[in-house]
């Protein structure tokens, strides 16, 4: 497999209809009075009991369930409605949703009933400008059995945080899910989407007691699908609710049960003690409901060609000083002056021919295919003995394109990840080709055979990066095409979260050069060169806006955070075999 790049994949580009309230409403009417479908058999639980549930900001709830699926409902007194519902029980944790018919909204419940504490997600669409994503408001509570109401509730949490399983369902869905972050979690659909890429979900994470807990995801950014579930830690399993529309704008409205397999728990970097959960809190002057969700693309420039054209030329900026481009080299590796004086030839196995000559640490030439010598700006680092990250830009590419370079001198061989613009959704959201070679040059005797290849011996892991004071992220590899970025709140625990295309090449043990795509998000070009023996990586930015085009330095201090044992999900599976 080395030397073959995997084929290039799109993120975020489903194309879901922008449905109307009037087209949502037509849908969610039959469904509202036949209520929920389940795989499963249904729980009589509440069949023929009544509840009134108390909550402490939100509604007051009248229930009395006729059967097995059809409830009346009283909200704050108001008139009774009819609707169907669905049920699930496991073990003390009792969980049923319904819609309300002739509105859009509906509710979904959990209840301990060993103590009559609720939790209820008010739940609604036609809510945010994009009408299928679902909307939801969450209010603690309990069940009201006369006497003194109890004082303790359920409560947000990040214990779930670090967490990682792989869940079928009874209806034959199976996912990976990650709890990276106490705000957000990462997803992969191995069964509707093939598993290729992960996805990332506006997340809560609510604590009943030590053993169960309650979790949600909304599908912002992406389908606009709601889940919530209960899940009993020790067992392993789950009873739940998906709401929302597919990609063929079809209503799903089903109760589930699901069983994990523990994947392993990475770490978490919050103070011993603070197990809080609000660590990204909604603006004061949030409306019901509001949370902060990571919309990247709302604040992105979609530029032209010619608008692309026009800003490279106003303003290109390479390896700008410190404190003049982005701060995500405060702590880079110094530059190295390896290359000054040297001669070489890059030969790409492509057939592209790149000539070099190294005038100084930070000036060189370069030359494509025996052309015209071009002089160019360049900055570049030692990460290992004998392994060299430098990029230039390749001024007079019709797409701007940037060549950052990892060049093994002991092996003679190189990786080029080949940034350029002029993709097709906007042209300043950069693309990247993957390009394997040999270096020729005097004392060094190039393979033949011997190349760079695509590894996948960094799936699963979590590595955190420090590029600054107050600048910390954490990279999660959970497939091989693909990463996600949790940016860290001021109290260590894991915030906002966001996905890209990736790919990951490895030089030596230990050493890999990666990308990853800022799609969808901000177009940028992320590449570094992880040496996970010092703990340390080395890379360069590429990134184009109405501002111009820009190739600046990436240096971070590094620390392991754990890994999910996840390889046998994305190997290739046999007729007749299991993965």
């Amino acid at each position: 497999m080395a030397g073959t790049p995997y084929p290039k994949l799109q993120m975020h580009r489903f194309a879901y209809t922008k449905l109307t309230p009037e087209q949502i409403q037509a849908k969610l009417t039959p469904a509202a009075i036949k209520g929920p479908a389940c795989a499963s058999p249904l729980s009589d639980v509440f069949a023929g009991k009544s509840l009134k549930i108390v909550t402490d900001k939100g509604p007051e709830l009248n229930y009395r369930f006729k059967g097995l699926n059809r409830l009346t409902l009283v909200e704050d007194g108001g008139k009774p409605v009819d609707a169907g519902y669905g049920a699930l029980v496991q073990d003390k944790i009792a969980f049923f949703a319904h819609l309300i018919p002739g509105t859009q909204r509906g509710y979904a419940v959990v209840i301990d009933r060993a103590t009559n504490l609720a939790t209820v997600f008010e739940l609604w669409f036609s809510g945010y400008k994009d009408n299928r994503e679902v909307q939801r408001d969450i209010h603690f509570g309990y069940v009201d059995q006369g006497g003194s109401p109890p004082t303790a509730r359920h409560v947000t949490t990040n214990r779930m945080e670090g967490h990682g399983y792989h869940w079928t369902q009874d209806t034959g869905i199976e996912t990976l899910e990650f709890f990276p972050s106490a705000a957000y979690s990462n997803f992969v659909e191995l069964t509707r989407l093939g598993g290729e890429l992960g996805y990332c979900a506006p997340s809560d994470y609510i604590k009943v007691d030590d053993d169960f807990y309650i979790y949600t995801r909304t599908e912002c950014e992406f389908s606009g699908t709601f889940t919530v579930y209960a899940i009993d830690l020790n067992r392993l399993q789950q009873i739940g609710l998906r709401l929302g529309f597919d990609a063929r704008d079809q209503l799903e409205d089903y109760l589930f049960r699901g069983d994990a397999e523990w994947l392993g728990q990475i770490a978490q970097f919050e103070k011993f003690g603070d197990i809080a959960g609000d660590v990204v809190p909604p603006p004061k002057d949030a409306k019901k409901g509001e949370r902060r969700v990571y919309r990247p693309l709302l604040t992105m420039p979609k530029m032209t060609k010619a608008e692309v054209d026009a800003a490279v030329a106003k303003k290109t900026a390479v390896f700008p000083p410190p404190g003049a481009g982005p701060q995500m080299a405060g702590n880079s590796l110094p530059s190295s002056a390896f290359l000054a004086g040297k001669t070489l030839t890059l030969r790409y196995d492509d057939g592209l021919v790149m000539d070099y000559r190294f005038d100084g640490p930070e000036e060189l030439q370069w030359r494509k295919d025996g052309g015209d010598w071009i002089k160019a700006r360049y900055k570049a680092w030692e990460p290992a003995p004998g392994v060299i990250n430098f990029g230039h830009l390749l001024e007079g590419a019709p797409d701007h394109d940037g060549h950052m370079i990892v060049a093994d001198f002991d092996r003679a061989l190189f990786t080029c990840f080949n940034g350029h613009l002029n993709t097709p959704y906007y042209a300043n959201e950069a693309g990247v080709k993957v390009r394997f070679g040999v270096i020729e040059m005097e004392g060094l005797t190039p393979p033949l055979y011997d190349r760079h290849g695509f590894t996948d011996e960094l799936l699963g892991h979590a590595l955190t990066w420090n590029y600054a004071p107050g600048l910390t992220s954490m990279h999660l590899y959970s497939t091989p095409h693909s990463m996600s970025w949790i940016i860290f709140t001021d109290a260590g625990a894991g915030g906002l979260e966001w996905s890209g295309p990736a790919s990951y090449v490895k030089i030596r043990d230990q050493l890999y050069y990666m990308y990853w795509l800022e799609e969808a998000c901000n177009g940028t070009l992320g590449t570094i060169l992880i040496n996970l023996r010092t703990l340390h990586d080395s890379g360069i930015g590429y990134h184009c806006g109405a501002e111009g085009l820009s190739m600046s330095a990436v240096g971070a201090h590094m620390r392991h955070a754990g890994r999910f044992d996840i390889l046998k999900f994305h190997q290739p599976k046999t007729e007749g075999t299991q993965a």
